[in-house]
């Protein structure tokens, strides 16, 4: 090879190289949970899925709960003004989206979590103007729900109807739709900073606690308390958002990809949770002595009826766009056949 050529191929290989790195992108993705939780092993599967489709093209970077600050409220601020390209939202989203705050009204969605699952991330929920716009009107654009476990009572007393949560002082995400809520079961709900909640729990500030199971086995709230008791009341959503400015700005290809993707994790999703909340209570029954307690269906009923009338307070606080969404979620949950 001579000079020339050496040279010309040098050139075309440096013009490729950097017309590679031109084309790279990299998304980032923001959670609210730590390496190992619910969110993350999501996260990675749509991490994998993604790069794979691109063919490189798109790397996906997650950032776990420590990586990108420690307030949610910096999470969703970054994800809001484009330095994170994606992330969740849980029940502290609901300062920033207030509509949001649907996810944590009890017993509306399906009883079974499966399709729970599938209504929230159906295009007849996910893709409706009144969620599309909730988040959109914030800068922000709702891609998929990904649905952890049901939320579940722990408690130093023995809790079985409202009567036994009177006067509780159980703590609550700052969400003003869980303090409405646990209100009208008589409780007296208090916000403790997540970091501080065994503390508080240990030493008697907060007297009972609302989790996914995998978190009370993963921050060991079921050392000090008595009483785990599944109530099947909610469950813990997270709001898989990207930003809008980046969002708009993808192409027809690469928007498909997200939602494809998407679609396929609602099942993945659900397997996650199954199996992280499994193990997670047979890991609680086996070190901790806390007593397990399911309540009845006669028992969930009696909760059941003191939280319908929160739908409304939803309502009131939110607008007619609240209105609609839930509309849509209890429309769907009728027709599903599995009505709580």
């Amino acid at each position: 090879m001579n000079f020339r050529t050496f040279l010309g191929a040098g050139l075309a290989l440096g013009l490729a190289a950097a017309t590679t790195v031109a084309s790279a992108e990299t998304w980032r993705v923001g959670l609210e949970e730590i390496e190992g939780s619910v969110q993350y092993e999501y996260a990675k599967a749509f991490k994998e899925r993604i790069e794979e489709q691109s063919d490189g093209d798109i790397t996906v970077q997650l950032l776990p709960y420590g990586e990108w600050g420690s307030s949610y409220s910096s999470l969703y601020d970054a994800i809001q003004g484009g330095a994170l390209q994606l992330g969740f939202g849980s029940g502290f989203l609901g300062g920033t989206v207030p509509e949001s705050q649907l996810m944590s009204l009890n017993f509306v969605m399906p009883a079974d979590q499966l399709e729970t699952a599938k209504l929230l991330n159906s295009d007849a929920f996910m893709q409706s103007d009144a969620w599309q716009q909730s988040f959109r009107e914030r800068n922000l654009v709702p891609l998929s729900a990904l649905p952890e476990g049901y939320q579940v009572w722990t408690a130093n007393r023995e809790i079985r109807t409202p009567e036994d949560m009177k006067g509780l002082k159980i703590r609550v995400m700052d969400n003003s739709l869980l303090r409405s809520t646990y209100q009208a079961y008589g409780a007296s709900p208090i916000t403790i900073a997540y970091g501080e909640l065994y503390s508080a729990l240990q030493q008697g500030q907060a007297e009972g606690n609302i989790q996914p199971v995998f978190a009370h086995e993963e921050m060991g709230f079921y050392e000090v308390q008595d009483y785990m008791i599944f109530a099947k009341q909610s469950q813990f959503v997270a709001n898989f958002m990207g930003n809008l400015d980046w969002y708009e700005g993808l192409s027809d290809e690469q928007k498909q990809m997200v939602k494809e993707t998407t679609d396929e994790l609602v099942q993945v999703g659900h397997d996650i949770q199954s199996k992280f909340n499994e193990e997670r209570l047979d890991t609680i029954k086996e070190k901790g002595d806390i007593q397990i307690i399911e309540l009845s269906e006669d028992e969930r009923a009696k909760f059941r009826e003191l939280a319908k009338p929160v739908r409304q307070t939803f309502i009131d606080d939110v607008g007619e766009r609240g209105k609609k969404a839930l509309d849509i979620v209890l429309e769907q949950t009728d027709k599903s056949g599995n009505a709580d």
